[in-house]
């Protein structure tokens, strides 16, 4: 039963690669033509690494793998919308705000103090918005926090 386990697992992850690849091959044509390395190049390499981990999960099970307690599912499923939420919260909070409630949130979950979880968001949402910001200079939505 265990290795049925992965099996069923290598084929969703299978159709999830495939889907992804083919989601990625979708995207518009850059302005001034055809590149080699396009923006297309980073999802498609994605896709194809994902399908062969499918693949290899399918042809060459684990036989010592059990399916997590019901708690983990739980665990993941508030990741899931945690991360749902951050893309939604993302412009009207800001990169800054949204950052800080979705990692201080994960990091709570995995068992930090809630102050230091949030404060931990607080300063990596900083930290990152200031690097996009000045370093690479590709803004981010600051939401909340703007000034006008």
């Amino acid at each position: 039963m265990s290795k049925l386990n992965d099996r069923v697992f290598g084929l969703v992850m299978l159709v999830i690669a495939v889907a992804y690849f083919y989601g990625a091959t979708q995207f518009p044509v850059p302005f001034g033509g055809s590149e080699a390395v396009g923006p297309e190049t980073f999802p498609k390499i994605l896709g194809v690494v994902l399908a062969i981990c499918s693949l290899y999960m399918i042809v060459k099970p684990d036989s010592d793998n059990h399916w997590p307690a019901l708690r983990t599912f739980a665990e993941l499923g508030i990741a899931v919308v945690v991360l749902v939420l951050y893309a939604l919260l993302l412009e009207p909070l800001g990169f800054i705000l949204a950052t800080m409630l979705a990692v201080g949130t994960l990091c709570w979950r995995m068992g930090a103090k809630p102050l230091k979880a949030y404060l931990t968001g607080l300063i990596s949402g900083a930290v990152v918005f200031v690097l996009f910001t000045y370093g690479l200079e590709l803004p981010l939505p600051l939401g909340l926090l703007e000034l006008n």
